[in-house]
This record gives structure tokens, C-alpha cells and sequence, in this order.
């Protein structure tokens, strides 16, 4: 059947199909048509450069002499459509306009071309051409004119290594469609500070700043979407004034404005995703580095069907005329104001994270500045701490020098710091060292351990002969401090162990008074 010509009905039929979107498999499954007879059509079809819509209106007879003759010239345009068709654009353009409506354009053609089409048939043609407008369209990208901006779908993940907790990390993509150079970093969160971090971070990458950037309406982005006026955050707007570029934003519900970036993120899938996903990584940064050798790896691969890469192309025919990168990066900062508690630390509530502050101000009221990377400390204009932000909730940073003297010769002259504790509980055998670890291990941070460690000691010193059998009872419960351990040798818990060891072969005596088993059989 795939050599037969077929009758007008059945290619009307295809076609009719085709309008309404069928595949060629439903079309074969509705007509009984051999696939390769229908593919055989559609590519006459398509080479005769006219739509599915403007073919069905052809009589039968020149649909037949077309595409059993094969000869475009056969067909000859009505003179009143070559006009109507000079003027789409125009019309296309003036029906956008505020009150302008389709009986008002007919009105202004017929006037002018009275011969013209009736205003059905005006509006059937405009609509049809409408519609070709609304078509998929390669769009021809200008080199360093534009970056796209979105988020993957999925996360990516690192392990902390204090809590073992799987930490699941936003991961944006930012393309540069001309080239298709991208930048892709994982994300501690999703909020507008980290993504302007990462913009920055993607601005140094490029080595350069494109003319304008676009997201979609996601509310990091945009405040209030609008087709024609989007309102951006003002964060975001301070951004883009300091790198001199242009803020757009998609168009709602108008997924093809990101098509370059959607793509982006199929590819940071297909060429990041699925290499690291048997990978383990022990911090973001870690995670970080393992996306960009991989980004690399995908920057060099050539084109598919094409002798030269992305890194070619952008470092060739783009990174030249990029504008210059500013004298330096955009940095967000944000202003609180904390006491200093008697630990001599603050908290930046945002995060709920403690940094510490000389001793000396205890009591005192401070301003606190801070932004993706740094916390400075502030009494009055003067600085008296600067600490790498950290997100950890109820962590703690602290500055040794910002010790109270007492303290720090206190802690000197202990020599408190944890591998020597576990080497002075280790003298007294495996379960003490072992209870010394899950004192360490039980608190926010190990300093605040010390403490009971100094008392566990003392313990040690007073029953050398009892802290091992007391540190193994101890470490079948559920708490590990140092009054666990003091009560179970107040009340004598660990002689305990040692009669249960020493009566575990012991038998009962035979007595009269006693029955035996078989007294039960």
C-alpha cells in the first residue's frame, strides 16, 4: 500500500488528522493507512511550504494535480490572498492595540481593496495565520545578548558529616543560549541571597556580563508578574544596577521564553546528574567542585552533527564582547543588633547560629552585619569579631582569643582538647575511652564537653580500680555525662557487674526442701 497513490478522501483524511495533532501511529491505527504511505505525504506536504489548514482548503482537483504532479507551480495563489498575505504583519501587530477588533481591520482592507475577501473569510485566513505564529520557532540567539536563569527540578546532596544527615541542595542553572555555555552551582537554599551569590559566581565564571538576564515569574525573581511590567525584588534590581544589566522575566504561562534554560537543565541531568549519582560528598563545597569538572567535561564535547564545542564557540564568538565584569562582586548585607550572653557569644537569629565576641563585652548590646559568606561584629564603628557565616542551626563558632583569660589558662594548663582525654581514659581500658567519646559526641560542640570530661577524670583517679566496670554499665544507657557515671559508683552499680560474673557458674545446692524438676512431670 505504501506505493499506491491514494484516493482524495483518504489524503483528506490525513490531513484532517494532522490539524487536530494526531501522531502518524493514531493516524495508521484511525485510517488503516501503512505509516510509510502516510510519511510519504507528510513530506510532500511539508515541501509544498503550505500549512495542514491551507491545504485542506484546496479543491480536489488541485490537491490532486500538486501531489500526484509534484509541481508547486500548478497551484496558483487567488491574487486576493498574495495582498491579504503582504499584510499580516501589519494587521498581526494592529490587533494587539488597545480596542482594535478584526471587523475594524476588515473595514480598513475592504476600503482599500474593495475586491478583497468577505470579512468571514478575512477572518478564517488572519486567524490561520495566527495560528503559524503560535508555532515552535528556532529562535537565532545574538552572542552575549542574553542569560537565562532557573532551578532543576531535583536536588542534589552531600552528607553532614557531624550529624550524619543527608542535606538536600537547590542546584541552578544559568545558560548562555547563543553559545550554550552554562554555569551550574549547588545551593545551601533557595532563597534570592543565595541565588544572587550563585549570579555572581556565574557572572565570574563567564568572565564577563551578558546585556540582560531572565528567569521565570519564580517569587525569588519577580514580586508581582505582569506580561508587559514585571515588578523584580528590589534585592534583585540592586543586583543588576551594580553589574549593568537588563532584569527580564518570562512571560506567564509562556514556557518556550525559557526554552534554552529548560533545555540547560535536561542536559545538566543527562551530563551531571547521572555521573554523580553513585557519589558521595561531604560538604557543598566538595559537591560544588564535582559539578564543575563535570560541566567542564560537558563544555568540551562537541556538538552533536557540528566539529567544534561550546567552549569554542563561547570562547571564540561570545566572551569577547561580553561587558566587563565590575570592580567587584555585588554583596548583600543585612543589619541586627544582639547582646553578648554570659558564654560570651551572639546570636544571628536568621540563621540561629552562636559567634563568639571577646570576653571583655559580656552584657554588652552589638551590631551585627552580615551577608552569604561573612558575620562582623560590631561596638559602636569599631569591629571586635569577624566569622565565616555558618548555617548550622544552634552551632557555634568561636574564637579562641575571645576566651576569658581565666578560661583559656584554665583550658591550657588541662590541656583540654579531645585526643588527650581519650588517651588518659584509654589507660584505664576500652569502655572508658569509649564513654569518654560518647561525652564528646552528645554535645553542640566538644568544648562544652571538657567539663564533664575534667569530672570523669576525677572519678577515674578515686576508683581506678571501678571507672571500667562503671563506664560499660554506663554505656547501656541512653544518656552519657559525668552523673551517670557518678551515680552508678555512689550506688555501688558496677560491683554489680562483677557479682553477676562471679556467681554465673554457681548451682543451687541439693536440699530436701528443695523439689526437683521431675516433681513437675
Amino acid at each position: 500500500m505504501a506505493n499506491r497513490p491514494l484516493n482524495m478522501q483518504k489524503i483528506r483524511q490525513i490531513l484532517l488528522f494532522l490539524e487536530r495533532g494526531f501522531s502518524q501511529r493514531s493516524i495508521e491505527r484511525e485510517t488503516g493507512i501503512n505509516r510509510r504511505t502516510i510519511a510519504s505525504y507528510l513530506q510532500r506536504f511539508a515541501d509544498s511550504g503550505f500549512s495542514i489548514a491551507e491545504l485542506l482548503l484546496f479543491s480536489d482537483a488541485e490537491l490532486e494535480a500538486y501531489l500526484n504532479a509534484g509541481k508547486a507551480e500548478q497551484i496558483e495563489k487567488d491574487p486576493r490572498r498574495i495582498h491579504l498575505e503582504s499584510q499580516f504583519s501589519y494587521l498581526f501587530s494592529e490587533l494587539r492595540r488597545v480596542g482594535v477588533t478584526r471587523q475594524l481591520l476588515w473595514q480598513e482592507y475592504i476600503n482599500e481593496y474593495p475586491d478583497g475577501f468577505g470579512y468571514s473569510r478575512f477572518c478564517e485566513l488572519l486567524q490561520e495565520h495566527i495560528r503559524k505564529q503560535g508555532a515552535t520557532m528556532r529562535f537565532e540567539h545574538e552572542p552575549g545578548k542574553l542569560l537565562q536563569v532557573d532551578f532543576a527540578g531535583d536536588m542534589l546532596h552531600y552528607v553532614d558529616t557531624d550529624s550524619g544527615e543527608l542535606i538536600a541542595c537547590p542546584v541552578l542553572v544559568a545558560i548562555l543560549p547563543f553559545s550554550g555555555y552554562s554555569y551550574v552551582e549547588a545551593l545551601i537554599n533557595a532563597s534570592l541571597p543565595q541565588v544572587l551569590r550563585a549570579l555572581n559566581n556565574a557572572l565570574g565564571y563567564f568572565g564577563g556580563v551578558p546585556l540582560s538576564v531572565k528567569s521565570d515569574n519564580m517569587k525569588q525573581w519577580v514580586v508581582r508578574s505582569n506580561r508587559y511590567e514585571p515588578k523584580f525584588a528590589d534585592m534583585l534590581e540592586q543586583w543588576a544596577n551594580h553589574n549593568n544589566i537588563a532584569l527580564l522575566a518570562t512571560r506567564p504561562a509562556k514556557p518556550r521564553d525559557k526554552a534554552s534554560v529548560e533545555g540547560a537543565v535536561k542536559i545538566t541531568y543527562q551530563r551531571i546528574y547521572a555521573p554523580l549519582r553513585n557519589e558521595t560528598f561531604k560538604s557543598i563545597s566538595e559537591l560544588n567542585l564535582a559539578i564543575g569538572l563535570q560541566l567542564k567535561e560537558h563544555h568540551q564535547k562537541n556538538f552533536q552533527r557540528k566539529t567544534f564545542s561550546r567552549t569554542e564557540l563561547f570562547e571564540s564568538s561570545e566572551k569577547p564582547i561580553l561587558n566587563p565584569l565590575p570592580e567587584s562582586s555585588f554583596i548583600i548585607k543585612h543589619y541586627t543588633r544582639a547582646k553578648v550572653q554570659r558564654d560570651y557569644h551572639v546570636v544571628l537569629g536568621e540563621d540561629w547560629h552562636f559567634y563568639s565576641v571577646p570576653s571583655k563585652h559580656i552584657g554588652s548590646t552589638v551590631n551585627i552585619i552580615y551577608c552569604t559568606d561573612t558575620v562582623e561584629i560590631y561596638i559602636g564603628s569599631t569591629r571586635v569579631a569577624l566569622h565565616r557565616r555558618s548555617y548550622k542551626k544552634h552551632g557555634y563558632t568561636t574564637d579562641r582569643n575571645h576566651e576569658p583569660p581565666h578560661h583559656r589558662h584554665f583550658r591550657e594548663r588541662l590541656a583540654w582538647n579531645p585526643d588527650d582525654y581519650l588517651s588518659r581514659a584509654e589507660k584505664y581500658g576500652v569502655a572508658t575511652r569509649e564513654y569518654f567519646q560518647k561525652v564528646m559526641d552528645s554535645k553542640l560542640i566538644i568544648d562544652q564537653s571538657y567539663q564533664a570530661c575534667q569530672g570523669l577524670l576525677r572519678l577515674a583517679s578515686l576508683y581506678p580500680d571501678r571507672i571500667e566496670a562503671a563506664c560499660q554499665r554506663g554505656l547501656k544507657g541512653h544518656r552519657f555525662n559525668y552523673m551517670a557515671i557518678k551515680n552508678i559508683l555512689d550506688n555501688k552499680m558496677d560491683m554489680l557487674e562483677k557479682d553477676d560474673r562471679h556467681t554465673a557458674g554457681y548451682s543451687i545446692p541439693l536440699h530436701r526442701n528443695i523439689r526437683g524438676a521431675d516433681e513437675y512431670k
